[in-house]
């Protein structure tokens, strides 16, 4: 089987920027929001949470289908935890007192962020099998 190529030096540069803008967008909107500190608390853990568990899903998929042992509850928690951060988030805005605007804010940042954990976590593996043969 032929190596894996490794992601170019701009896509990997591209994930990094996007993972750092949607997390300082998100934290920026929270320090300057005027909600309570436990709502700020609360989003501030959503989006803690949800970057581990996008990375975690990303990496289990990604073992299974190299033919890396998964335990099928990992598997399966991986895929709860990504989905219920996304459902705390939308409950949590839905009830929020914001403005629409805000709430677009917070959750097109989130998403933002979710989705550049999983391209950084894969240019990270992509990166460090490069070259190696499988």
């Amino acid at each position: 089987m032929n190596p894996q190529p490794q992601p170019s030096n701009a896509f990997i540069a591209a994930s990094w920027v996007a993972l750092l803008a949607g997390m300082a967008a998100f934290v920026i909107g929270l320090w300057n929001a005027t909600m309570a500190l436990n709502e700020k608390g609360y989003y501030f853990t959503i989006l803690m949470y949800g970057l581990f568990s996008a990375i975690s899903l990303q990496k289990s998929v990604r073992d299974r289908l190299e033919g890396i042992p998964v335990t099928n509850i990992y598997y399966g928690l991986s895929w709860f935890s990504t989905l219920l951060c996304i459902l705390l988030l939308t409950i949590g805005l839905w009830n929020a007192t914001l403005a629409l605007s805000e709430k677009g804010f917070y959750a097109m940042s989130f998403l933002l962020s979710i989705f550049a954990a999983i391209a950084v976590q894969k240019n990270t593996r992509d990166t460090q099998r490069a070259g190696t043969p499988q």
